[in-house]
């Protein structure tokens, strides 16, 4: 068999291949009209059915809520708070921070940047810990200790002002840490 004859064999056996898979698909296309045909229209099926192709390759969850859990789960993995009320509270900050939207794609610069805000700015430092003490009084059933700029704590003060700002800086270094961490790897390959 000279080339000329393999080719034409070649492209031949490849023709009927494609007929057979027309063909199948043909078939499977009358299947799914008989189908649908006996059903009664709805919009939520034909909703549900266009709708695998709209979400191909992306999540249903909203990149923002994805970027807002990716920093409540830096938070939870690494910032040491067994009474959990600064955990709470640093929640509900991410969640109402407008620079976390500009992150979407490195959600944990945005929590670099929050936590520098609140360590550099002592009145923001102050409410944080106001807010902090108000849910620990809520969690626990107890009057909260309200340390006011300038004066020193209450003995019995979960929450302090130094006390507050010793463990954001942690997690500031942990923040940096797990970063770099990151940019080694990323160097690596």
């Amino acid at each position: 068999m000279n080339d000329h004859n393999l080719t034409l064999a070649t492209f031949a056996l490849a023709s009927i291949m494609s007929l057979e898979q027309n063909r199948d698909q043909d078939e499977d296309l009358l299947l799914l009209q008989d189908v649908l045909n006996s059903r009664p229209f709805s919009l939520a099926e034909a909703i549900g059915r266009e709708g695998g192709v709209f979400l191909k390759g992306e999540s249903t969850v909203p990149k923002l809520v994805q970027v807002i859990t990716a920093i409540n789960i830096f938070i939870d993995r690494h910032l040491q708070d067994p009474a959990a009320a600064l955990q709470a509270i640093l929640y509900q900050w991410v969640q109402g921070d407008p620079r976390v939207s500009q992150y979407k794609e490195t959600p944990l610069l945005a929590l670099a940047e929050i936590l520098q805000s609140i360590i550099n700015n002592p009145h923001l430092l102050y409410e944080l810990v106001r807010q902090v003490d108000i849910k620990w009084g809520q969690m626990y059933g107890e009057r909260p200790y309200f340390q006011q700029p300038g004066q020193a704590p209450h003995p019995n003060d979960e929450y302090t002002h130094e006390s507050v700002k010793q463990d954001l800086l942690d997690l500031q270094h942990k923040l940096r840490s797990h970063q770099q961490a990151e940019q080694l790897l990323a160097n690596e390959q």
